[in-house]
């Protein structure tokens, strides 16, 4: 069993409210796995503190093996975190993003497979226009493509199919899961339950910053399976 991304009693509070609550999980080498919940349930805190985003959480997240807490950067470089549409650099364009991303994550330029993906995603038009001029859509596509660069052996994402128009947001469906066939762990949050009943091999349910339920691969099998049954019907099950 290669466990690649391992959480252990994870707590995060801000102020007097706890956001997340004695949180253990572990996702395998090749695991595509959808985090869902109603709103504030802690989806993307717990992607945050895995990413080592926020301070003050308390617990533990190894990553390939590395401390987050002990030795943040060798963790971090096993990470691929699609960064927030609102986070990028507006005067920058989209291609000296990319050139600035692939630096720090040590290359020596924009892998081909980025520019490959900027092709399929209609992104390569944009590559040379300032951020500021981008709509939410083509900002999510940049985030993206920085998660992905490298092609890390695990992947956060949060909420990735915003602003996506149909023909990118299926690229995007199908590149995380050619990315987990081969061994990448793909973890995102995402209010898109068809992706979770057609495309994850598991599902995680987040409520009150706490894990309700969990459905593993044959249980999501099962549920494709059977058109009358439905991983929404299955939660809202979860949460009576």
């Amino acid at each position: 069993m290669n466990v690649v991304l391992d959480i252990a009693g994870l707590d995060f509070a801000h102020g007097k409210r706890r956001i997340l609550r004695d949180i253990h999980l572990r996702f395998l080498a090749g695991d595509y796995v959808a985090l869902v919940g109603p709103n504030g349930a802690g989806k993307s805190t717990l992607l945050r503190c895995c990413a080592g985003i926020l301070q003050g959480a308390t617990g533990a997240v190894r990553i390939s093996g590395h401390d987050l807490a002990g030795d943040a950067v060798a963790a971090r470089r096993q990470l691929g975190l699609a960064v927030n549409p609102t986070e990028l650099p507006d005067l920058l364009t989209g291609r000296e993003v990319l050139a600035l991303w692939a630096r720090a994550r040590g290359l020596d330029a924009i892998p081909d497979t980025t520019l490959e993906l900027a092709g399929a995603w209609q992104f390569a038009p944009m590559l040379d226009r300032r951020v500021h001029q981008y709509s939410l859509g083509t900002r999510q596509k940049l985030g993206i493509l920085l998660g992905l660069m490298g092609e890390p052996p695990v992947l956060l994402l949060d909420e990735p199919l915003n602003g996506l128009d149909p023909r990118s947001a299926l690229a995007l469906k199908l590149e995380l899961q050619r990315r987990a066939e081969h061994g990448a762990c793909v973890v995102l949050a995402t209010h898109a339950l068809e992706v979770a009943e057609r495309f994850v091999n598991r599902a995680i349910l987040l409520v009150d910053g706490a894990v309700q339920a969990e459905w593993n691969r044959n249980e999501i099998a099962a549920i494709r399976e059977h058109p009358a049954h439905s991983l929404e019907a299955s939660m809202a099950a979860a949460m009576a």
